[in-house]
């Protein structure tokens, strides 16, 4: 398999070099020659296979010959062990848990995935590999604990000042050793940009060996299709696909998800759900896409105004906006319709939320009322215990705490606060590495 940049001025790579570059050269997204298809005697086979057989299949094609099959199987192995559960709510509403991974949020999968091909990648480099994030919320955890450890790789994590939660931070700040955590006087959009810049400056390039692990590297990006082909291996109705609703900052989860779809993986449609960071939702009702400042919100790890990866869901569909519009329905939930949802999810259906998942069960029931003839999955990407204070608040609950939280709380937390300019960041690597 090789990949090619959506900005079409760079050679195109394998998935090795892509995974490594996080980024082409000419600041454009690596996405792949083709998309697998996948057969339908295969796919109605999926309730009979193991989700390590699942995730092979559905990988192996995109990671070609640069990883062999034995070494690839270990890497599937430690990125997926443990449970995906679809548990119904209500009749028609089911939730995907994507929160039982090492840092209960559902990017425990693609951060263990990209960390472990990168280690496979880098054994034999002279040089040690710096991995470059930007985090809303859960990303930066799930990198950390990922990569922690990892031989001859460092991790630089840049997060919003006052914008994640407080186990968020911890699980950003308290590992140490090859993980540094970089609190920026700013937004998450800022984080991001100065990422991206530092990936096409010249003189931190040729200085340091760079890459990303933000869900623009394909590493972290691609293995997110687990989720839905999961999803679908517990849905029983198998004559009446799911609608899924997906929980859309950044927008590589649900970009994921269409690529499953194209795959062949039998969805009967997406729902994007957003809170009041819009521009999607704004952009699929008149066609125009105005990046915006990034507004904080009860969700904060979709907290996003400029979807990095939105332009790799409009190239799956040739860039044909009607397309677009018929595959994906987008919906903006606002905070006070967020502290609604917890707190009526938990009266009537006694089933927990967090912030996120509130968001896309109530955007999933919006659609769902205006389709009575359907039934759908939204994603519960983080446990409620991220969000403790929301959560309780709305349901008068306290949100226990999984036992293999505790030692969080304990641990010193390190981190350097910096402001949101680029040539401080720019310094301190230089500095650093």
């Amino acid at each position: 398999m090789r990949y090619y940049s959506l900005n079409h001025n760079s050679p195109d790579v394998s998935f090795k070099e892509a995974t490594i570059r996080g980024q082409a050269p000419d600041k454009g997204l690596y996405f792949p020659e083709s998309i697998a298809r996948l057969p339908a005697s295969w796919i109605s086979q999926l309730p009979t296979l193991s989700q390590q057989e699942i995730a092979l299949r559905v990988i192996q094609t995109y990671v070609g010959t640069d990883i062999p099959t034995d070494a690839l199987q270990g890497i599937i192995a430690q990125s997926i062990d443990f449970d995906f559960p679809l548990v119904p709510v209500s009749e028609r509403i089911f939730a995907l848990e994507l929160f039982h991974g090492p840092t209960l949020a559902f990017k425990d999968v693609g951060a263990r995935f990209m960390s472990r091909c990168l280690g496979y990648f880098v054994q034999n480099e002279p040089r040690k590999l710096t991995v470059l994030v930007a985090t809303s919320g859960d990303t930066g955890g799930a990198v950390a604990d990922g990569f922690h450890g990892v031989d001859n790789v460092d991790v630089v994590i840049l997060y919003p000042a006052g914008k994640v939660s407080r186990v968020q931070e911890l699980q950003l700040t308290t590992y140490g050793d090859n993980i540094r955590a970089l609190e920026i006087a700013g937004s998450f959009d800022d984080c991001q940009r100065m990422v991206k810049q530092a990936f096409v400056d010249p003189q931190l390039t040729h200085a340091l060996f760079l890459t990303s692990a933000n869900s623009i590297n394909v590493a972290r990006w691609l293995p997110q299709q687990f989720y839905y082909f999961f999803a679908l291996r517990q849905w029983a109705d198998t004559q009446n696909p799911p609608v899924i609703s997906v929980l859309s900052g950044n927008f590589g989860n649900i970009c994921a998800g269409l690529v499953a779809q194209v795959s062949g993986l039998p969805v009967a449609h997406f729902i994007a759900a957003c809170n009041a960071n819009d521009v999607i939702p704004q952009f699929l009702q008149n066609g125009q896409y105005l990046p915006q400042p990034a507004v904080a919100t009860l969700s904060n790890a979709m907290d996003v105004g400029d979807p990095s990866n939105f332009i790799r869901i409009l190239e799956l569909f040739g860039k044909q906006f009607r397309s677009v519009q018929q595959a994906v329905s987008a919906y903006s939930v606002s905070d006070a319709q967020t502290l609604e949802t917890i707190s009526q999810v938990w009266s009537e259906f006694h089933y927990l939320t967090d912030p996120h998942g509130a968001v896309g069960f109530q955007a999933l029931h919006e659609y769902l009322v205006k389709h009575p003839g359907q039934r759908g999955i939204f994603l519960e990407t983080a446990h409620p215990v991220k969000f403790p204070h929301a959560v309780e608040a709305t349901t008068g609950q306290a949100v226990p705490i999984p036992e293999r939280m505790n030692a969080l709380f304990t641990r010193p937390s390190r981190k350097l606060q910096l402001q949101a300019n680029y040539q401080d960041f720019k310094d301190f690597l230089l500095s650093t590495y």
